[in-house]
């Protein structure tokens, strides 16, 4: 799967760019608020729908415009696909698939997978489960577009759910339509998390293994409010969600709100045995991180049988020259895409091929290449 082209037309300070990509490497150099995660971002949001920095789309329309437009040209395995995205400032977007007006942003996933490698993501180790949630959510919606409908599904009711509870709050109701609602789509989730989790994890693990020479092991669990097991099938898993809806009614009749189910889900990181939020150096917690991420194009390119673009915006330089190196070794196979505000930190010099590109001020000149 390889980015052969993005064009922008009011796009943040973009006034109008056109850019062809190297297959393998390409580097974006520039100080910092000239526009080079601008450039990370647009491919982002036409994989995913929407951007990592903002939920206002108006952020992404150039100042004084009413819109902003991206269209990327993808080569896959099997085809070639492109894929334009219209943003206005009325916060909403219209999106074609190969000249096809797409109504349900889901059947854009899966057009162009891709992996995000930030120094934010270090808040899927160090903040509140939200964060390890949307990490899960984005990853298996990418290669199971089934899962992000039923995800949507289920927010839906559980808003609902909510809903009935806050307004009756004290009081004794019958939740049992909700509940079954709830319970379908629910289990489903918990299916799906249950399985990505467990293949993750093995990926991560070793990768984490080759990163530390061996010196450290990395767990990654599935913390579930429902306490299911790998044995359990859906039907068992259904009637352990029922089970644990009914214990929790009355608490949750008094506060007025749903504390059970797949909206409550956690991830657990550890190394050699402990916590890494609570008890991991900073270090630790990086190469968690860059062990996930690796971990993730290796499970996308298992699932669609190729790798996913791989974003990297300003992250070298949150890493020491052993897991720089590691990660640019691991990457010969994976087109790569890398903001950085220098470049002699990067250690290209062995790479055989690359794409170098200047940013500055919303322009991007080519000045180098292998």
């Amino acid at each position: 799967m390889l980015v052969e082209e993005v064009k922008l037309l009011d796009y943040r300070n973009y006034k109008q760019l056109q850019l062809q990509f190297h297959p393998k490497l390409n580097i974006f150099v520039g100080e910092n608020a000239q526009g080079k995660t601008n450039i990370l971002e647009a491919l982002y949001v036409c994989a995913i729908g929407k951007s990592f920095r903002t939920n206002k789309d108006q952020e992404m329309v150039r100042m004084l415009k009413e819109h902003a437009y991206i269209k990327t040209s993808i080569l896959k395995s099997t085809d070639k696909v492109e894929i334009e995205v219209l943003i206005n400032r009325e916060n909403n977007k219209r999106i074609k698939v190969n000249k096809l007006s797409l109504t349900k942003y889901g059947d854009l996933l899966g057009n162009l997978n891709v992996v995000l490698f930030s120094p934010e993501d270090l808040k899927i180790i160090k903040e509140g489960p939200n964060e390890r949630r949307r990490f899960i959510n984005n990853d298996i919606s990418q290669i199971l577009p089934r899962y992000y409908y039923t995800l949507v599904q289920y927010n839906k009711i559980l808003q609902q759910r909510n809903k009935v509870l806050k307004n009756y709050k004290g009081k004794t109701i019958d939740l049992e339509v909700w509940d079954e609602q709830l319970i379908d789509h629910g289990a489903w989730l918990m299916i799906y998390r249950r399985n990505f989790i467990k293949r993750i994890a093995i990926l991560a693990k070793l990768m984490h293994k080759k990163i530390t020479d061996g010196l450290e092991i990395l767990e990654v669990q599935y913390d579930s409010s429902i306490k299911i097991k790998e044995e359990n099938e859906i039907k068992d898993i259904k009637e352990k969600f029922r089970e644990a809806l009914k214990e929790a009614q009355p608490l949750e009749e008094r506060r007025g709100l749903t504390l059970i189910g797949p909206h409550r889900d956690d991830l657990i990181f550890k190394v050699n045995g402990l916590e890494i939020k609570k008890y991991g150096s900073q270090g630790q917690q990086r190469t968690a991180v860059l062990s996930l991420k690796l971990a993730e194009l290796e499970l996308m390119k298992g699932e669609v049988g190729e790798y996913p673009i791989l974003l990297l915006d300003d992250v070298m330089s949150e890493l020491d020259k052993k897991r720089q190196n590691y990660l640019i070794k691991n990457l010969k196979n994976v087109q790569t895409f890398i903001t950085t505000t220098m470049i002699e930190p990067l250690n290209i010099n062995n790479q055989e091929e690359y794409k170098l590109f200047h940013v500055y001020d919303g322009e991007i000149h080519r000045f180098s290449a292998k």
